[in-house]
């Protein structure tokens, strides 16, 4: 991968009015010679009228598809206006865009096809971020599963701050996971020849708009990710093209 590679930054997004126009700035601060697209997943607020004010792109669905749905329009996004790279960056602010470099390394190196930021390997610790507890059991009991299945430690399978390499991109223009899609995506990855990698990174709480885990969702979580892995692991699986 050439230093010079085309990356977009992707901020998938509902209702995120008083918080998406902060993410935009603060990236177009620390980052201002990546581009950026905003993801508005249907948002019934004014999302992406304050997304674009604050200088990105925005591609506006006309029906909320989720996070999955939301994330896979803007591979769409990336392999339609050539993108290389895309870097993935939640809309709440949880994500601080100065670790973006790091997550861009191995990649551009060519040591990785997918780096996911994580809050919990050595030197990611941040005293002022707390998991709650119930979140941090999921989280470490996925983690665990994931790292048993692709043969490499992960300990933040959740984690939606990632970058990912172009021919990782051009897969999943086509085949990312709908609904709760991290741990799945993750392991697809794996068996389709791809590489994955963690780097540590520090997380800010939540703040803005609100979860695309419901209570409801959060109830059949669990039951949904063990099914969709088992369902990766019966997949065909071709090789991730060049």
């Amino acid at each position: 991968m050439e230093k010079n590679a085309r990356v977009l930054i992707v901020v998938p997004a509902h209702n995120e009015t008083g918080r998406i126009g902060e993410v935009v700035g603060e990236i177009r601060e620390k980052l201002p010679d990546i581009d950026i697209v905003v993801i508005d997943d249907a948002s019934s607020d004014g999302t992406g009228a304050e997304a674009e004010a604050a200088g990105s792109k925005v591609v506006r669905l006309p029906t909320n598809l989720g996070i999955g749905g939301a994330v896979q329009a803007g591979y769409k996004y990336a392999e339609r206006h050539g993108y290389d790279i895309v870097v993935q960056i939640d809309g709440d602010g949880q994500h601080d865009p100065g670790f973006v470099g790091r997550l861009l390394e191995p990649i551009l190196e060519g040591k990785a096809d997918v780096v996911i930021g994580s809050r919990y390997v050595p030197g990611a610790k941040d005293p002022d971020y707390k998991t709650p507890f119930a979140r941090k059991v999921g989280i470490t009991l996925f983690s665990l599963l994931t790292s048993a299945i692709v043969g490499v430690r992960i300990t933040d399978v959740t984690s939606g701050f990632r970058a990912v390499s172009g021919k990782v991109l051009r897969y999943y223009v086509d085949n990312y996971p709908a609904d709760f899609p991290d741990s799945e995506a993750t392991i697809l990855i794996h068996y389709l020849g791809g590489r994955v990698r963690e780097i540590p990174v520090h997380m800010r709480s939540r703040a803005g708009g609100r979860s695309s885990t419901t209570p409801i969702k959060s109830l059949y979580y669990p039951f949904k990710v063990l099914i969709a892995i088992l369902a990766t692991l019966l997949r065909e699986k071709p090789r991730v093209g060049e």
